[in-house]
């Protein structure tokens, strides 16, 4: 039973382990776009668990024990603690981790090479210009991909509904 909370490694390398993770993944998702973040999909959902079960072993050395288990739970809940209160004090930080809002189109315009870059599909941004009340793209006075991953749209005074 005691063996349950022995540790095979010190503690203070659960606590690098967890740090280097974390900080890899978010890097990692933070790369990969807003729309993987702000619009998860049946596999994004299959990815993050495959992503948590690749990284698990990294963290935890090979170590089964509780304690171990608790240090790199906590730890982890203090990193995100950490960088969202960083995050909600510095706007330098914030961008650095969240980036900045994209303009997907303006009076009337998509900009197509940007719904490329950004990874938003025309059915998707369909979709945006619909929930906005927007029926035509020549409506649109402006639509902003948000860092959270959701599209607004503003439209033109009478054409359309409001905002999304």
């Amino acid at each position: 039973m005691s063996d349950l909370f022995d540790l095979s490694l010190p503690w203070w390398q659960f606590v690098l382990r967890a740090v280097v993770v974390y900080l890899g993944v978010m890097v990692l998702v933070r790369v990969s776009g807003k729309r993987a973040v702000g619009q998860f999909t049946p596999f994004d959902l299959v990815l993050l668990i495959l992503i948590g079960n690749a990284v698990q072993n990294g963290m935890n050395g090979g170590d089964n024990s509780l304690t171990g288990a608790l240090i790199l739970a906590v730890c982890l809940i203090v990193l995100n603690y950490v960088v969202a209160w960083a995050t909600a004090r510095y706007p330098r930080m914030r961008r650095v981790v969240e980036g900045n809002p994209v303009e997907l189109a303006r009076d009337g315009r998509i900009f197509r090479d940007v719904l490329r870059r950004e990874l938003v599909s025309k059915s998707d941004f369909r979709e945006a210009m619909r929930e906005a009340g927007c029926d035509e793209v020549e409506h649109i006075k402006l639509a902003m991909l948000e860092t959270n991953g959701r599209i607004s749209i503003l439209v033109n005074d009478g054409g359309g509904g409001g905002s999304n």
